[in-house]
């Protein structure tokens, strides 16, 4: 009885070794999925242009998926902040060119927060039966989100905008880019369910091995039947376009300050194609095609101006697509395309209907001088109100201005108009020779194959390029030089599936991450809440 009394009574001896090392095994199952996010993130900007890997989307969200699986909703928004974070800054860099790392910085930030509700979304359906399949639905609601709000939304860094090429692209044709990011998005999940399933001891002969394998290889099956459905043809004929790049005098912001001679450039890059059609080097272009800004110098209100681009239009004999800031009639400033013709002058005329934020227009400007007095460096101008397609001698021309290529309606919008060929002229110049450029041809590429519609993308300083309906790029200039692209490109008429559905595909999809996460929520007040 003593002895058992005293062995009872005496404190329990513990190995001094086990505390610290238990705190480091607590450290680590922390650090570890917390690395893993931000390391998830960096791979997929990685697998962004302008490196072309396109692979490397569904490896970075399947790392993602592995880290969120069956965390609790405050550990998976953590998670995904982090991932977007590692994700955005490095996408994101060349918003901070020129104007310093605080605008940039603050964007990549409102948009991780944004993006880091899809991380608290997916650990909340990962628990559910088939969970890559609401997870990817997640994911696009999340991406739908971010293409609205806040002031009108910033689609940059969708998932389908990595696929310039690769298997997944022809799904564009089909779904647009909703269905090509679910696509990549699923196919991630899966391969996260795929690793999860082979850790366990039943291996293969567990059935959840099997839909893990199906998630993920579906989304690649689809993509190989796709790709036959992705046209080149030219069903209206051809139309010989020249697109111009004039260049500009310096990088920056401070091209703005030289816009005579960026008029001066286009001009002359036109006159010297007038000279080589003259000496029958070059065959003469049915259209020729200016980038934004190639003239800031109103020529409704300058004769100067006027006289310089009719005179352009007159050399080279062929109606031109100039862009311009412009006042319009009620005194509002205008980012705008205007169809110039050789014999009447200028005539019909679009004006860029989604403006960039904190560029051609400053959102609650009073508050955000604030933190800085850049904010009055933005413009004010006003957006259109409508889709306009040019009649480019007997070629039908739709004009998508720039940042508005991230924008799926408004890129639908011009071919349901009626555009046979897609111009996105574009300022790139404001960005020096950053990644953005490239960024941007990639979205121009992935509209190709969308909408099944070559598409021209004149620049001011470069890149600037032909692409084919398939998403390859026929030619393309380089950076700051001066340069014309000339080549007979092919009219399409036909609508894409894709392009036929609209927005619908986008709101199947949101409608299956909605429906997971109320399925999610059924669950768990019949099981009792978790915590957050």
């Amino acid at each position: 009885m003593t002895a058992t009394a005293t062995s009872v009574d005496e404190p329990e001896q513990l190995d001094p070794q086990s505390a610290p090392a238990s705190r480091r095994a607590r450290l680590s199952r922390r650090i570890a999925p917390a690395a893993a996010a931000v390391l998830s993130g960096v791979l997929l900007y990685v697998g962004f242009p302008p490196r072309e890997l396109w692979w490397l989307a569904p490896l970075a969200l399947a790392l993602f998926g592995a880290a969120v699986h069956g965390r609790r909703m405050r550990a998976g928004l953590g998670l995904g902040f982090l991932m977007s974070l590692g994700f955005l800054v490095p996408l994101l860099s060349w918003t901070g060119v020129d104007v310093g790392p605080l605008p940039w910085l603050a964007l990549a930030l409102a948009e991780s927060l944004v993006m880091a509700l899809a991380g608290l979304g997916i650990a909340y359906v990962s628990r559910l039966p088939l969970w890559p399949l609401w997870a990817a639905g997640v994911w696009i609601a999340d991406e739908a989100l971010r293409a609205r709000f806040p002031f009108g939304g910033f689609p940059w860094g969708k998932v389908a905008f990595g696929q310039p090429s690769g298997l997944f692209l022809p799904l564009a044709s089909l779904g647009g880019t909703p269905l090509l990011g679910f696509a990549v998005v699923l196919c991630g999940f899966g391969l996260a369910a795929l690793a999860l399933r082979l850790k366990d001891v039943r291996g293969v002969r567990d059935r959840g091995v099997a839909v893990a394998a199906a998630f993920t290889l579906a989304p690649v099956i689809a993509g190989a039947v796709a790709a036959p459905l992705v046209s080149t043809a030219a069903e209206e004929g051809t139309a010989r376009v020249a697109v111009i790049q004039g260049n500009v005098p310096r990088m920056g912001l401070d091209f703005n300050s030289q816009r005579r001679a960026v008029l001066d450039y286009h001009v002359r890059e036109t006159m010297k194609l007038a000279t080589k059609i003259k000496a029958g080097q070059v065959k003469k272009p049915d259209l020729v095609l200016w980038p934004e800004n190639s003239s800031d110098i109103d020529p409704y209100v300058n004769a100067d101006a006027y006289a310089e681009i009719d005179k352009a239009a007159k050399a080279v004999g062929a109606p031109i697509s100039v862009g311009a800031v412009v006042t319009a009639k009620d005194g509002t400033p205008r980012n705008r395309q205007i169809l110039w013709d050789p014999k009447t002058g200028p005539g019909a005329v679009y004006d860029k209907r989604q403006l960039q934020p904190f560029g051609e227009f400053m959102p609650y400007r009073s508050f955000f001088r604030i933190f800085s007095k850049d904010v009055d460096r933005a413009g004010n101008f006003v957006a259109g109100k409508k889709p306009v397609v040019f009649d480019m001698a007997g070629t039908r021309i739709g004009p998508v201005t720039c940042y508005e290529a991230a924008f799926d309606s408004v890129v639908r919008d011009q071919v349901e108009a009626g555009a046979q060929i897609l111009s996105v002229p574009s300022n790139n110049a404001t960005f020096d020779r950053s990644q953005m450029t490239y960024q941007q041809l990639a979205m121009d590429r992935v509209r190709a194959v969308e909408h099944g519609r070559a598409v021209m993308v004149p620049v001011t300083s470069g890149v600037s390029a032909i692409i084919r309906p398939d998403g390859s790029v026929a030619q393309r200039t380089g950076m700051f030089v001066a340069d014309t692209l000339v080549a007979d490109v092919p009219k399409r008429t036909s609508l894409t599936l894709g392009t036929r559905l609209g927005g619908w595909p986008e709101l199947l999809l949101v409608a299956i991450g909605v429906g997971g996460l109320g399925w999610a929520v059924v669950r768990s007040r019949r099981s009792g809440p978790a915590a957050g």
